[in-house]
């Protein structure tokens, strides 16, 4: 059943695709953590369509000392629950807490994306896609040599153009709605 799924694997971002963005702020407890509009929905529908769902996160929050390890995973055990409870599924979650921008975990370096690559050797990169909400998402799938989708609209034109974007959407739903249309 699985190889009939159009499409091999989406990588995702956290805050701003699954969850609201907290501007200037971190999501630091589950009382903080809410599900943009929309993305539960999404998220059912791309777990149909792909083979696997990955969550790519920069959680620079923990490294700030702004929240604990423990804090992160329970947000992540809430998120993962509530996606199942819509009938959607996340495979994996890999985050990065550290500080440092030039740290191979880091976005927009491809750090966890080759993690998944070697826990996950049979990802078809070329039939591999990534949405976040940042232009360092896309700089990130580029540099994976996979397709980026920019979910929302914080960008002029102007700032997105010298970085590769395969596709835009004003949110996740729109996103997983063009995929499922023929």
């Amino acid at each position: 059943m699985e190889s009939t799924k159009p499409f091999d694997t989406l990588f995702l971002d956290r805050d701003g695709v699954i969850n609201v963005h907290r501007p200037g702020d971190y999501v630091k407890s589950v009382s903080e953590f809410v599900f943009a509009e929309g993305a539960l929905q999404a998220l059912a529908v791309l777990s149909r369509l792909f083979r696997r769902l990955i969550v790519v996160t920069n959680q620079r929050g923990v490294g700030r000392g702004l929240m604990n390890r423990q804090a992160l995973d329970e947000i992540h055990s809430y998120m993962l629950q509530q996606i199942e409870n819509h009938h959607g599924k996340i495979d994996k979650i890999y985050c990065c807490t550290e500080t440092d921008e030039s740290h191979p975990d880091r976005k927009p370096n491809p750090g966890m994306i080759h993690q998944a690559l070697r826990d996950f050797p049979e990802i078809d990169p070329a039939n591999a896609w990534l949405a976040g909400d940042s232009l360092t998402d896309m700089q990130l799938a580029a540099r994976a040599g996979i397709k980026g989708v920019l979910i929302g609209s914080r960008y002029t034109a102007e700032e997105i153009k010298p970085t590769p974007v395969y596709l835009s959407c004003k949110d996740l739903f729109t996103f997983a709605k063009k995929l499922q249309t023929p």
